[in-house]
């Protein structure tokens, strides 16, 4: 990874600042978030993770894409009413940017799923926003990867979570 994409992602989590990537509250109270993505992926890594709703404990398996330029865990929308996944509307829409600063075509996010997360012995309860995210069904962003800061082999595609906070549960 170039230093240049290093120091891009790091302050866009950590100096959200200096990229212009906050939440800013208009007069009106509408919420707004600056959503960055690097313009390439320089390599997908993809994790077969099990989501498990909350009111009938079924059960789906997807593949979740990790990207560590996107400043949240996002749902497709498509994915989330064809599986059947209750979605919770917000109290404030959430306007979505690119990382050109445009307004997103999809609009607003408005809604958000709660449910269970498993991946390889890993447990943990998770809240997704819900937006149109075409063949992706699941992107897991860089709140996730700060919080569990997994062992990602980038040749391999392979995903370790040898590090979770305390939060995180592992089956015995």
């Amino acid at each position: 990874m170039s230093s240049r994409l290093a120091s891009f992602n790091l302050y866009s989590v950590l100096h959200p600042e200096k990229l212009g990537n906050k939440i800013n509250f208009c007069k009106n109270a509408e919420r707004v978030r600056d959503v960055r993505r690097t313009l390439r992926l320089l390599r997908k890594v993809w994790m077969k993770v099990g989501l498990e709703k909350l009111e009938s404990h079924e059960g789906v398996v997807v593949r979740a894409l990790l990207d560590s330029g996107a400043t949240g865990l996002f749902m497709d929308t498509v994915f989330t009413k064809e599986k059947g996944f209750k979605m919770e509307k917000m109290k404030k829409p959430l306007m979505v940017k690119n990382v050109d600063g445009t307004i997103n075509v999809g609009g607003a996010i408005t809604h958000q799923v709660e449910c269970n997360m498993f991946f390889k012995g890993h447990i943990e309860r998770v809240r997704m926003d819900v937006c149109n995210l075409g063949k992706t069904e699941v992107i897991l962003g860089m709140p996730w990867l700060a919080a569990h800061n997994p062992e990602i082999d980038w040749e391999k595609g392979e995903v370790k979570m040898t590090r979770c906070p305390p939060l995180c549960e592992k089956r015995k």
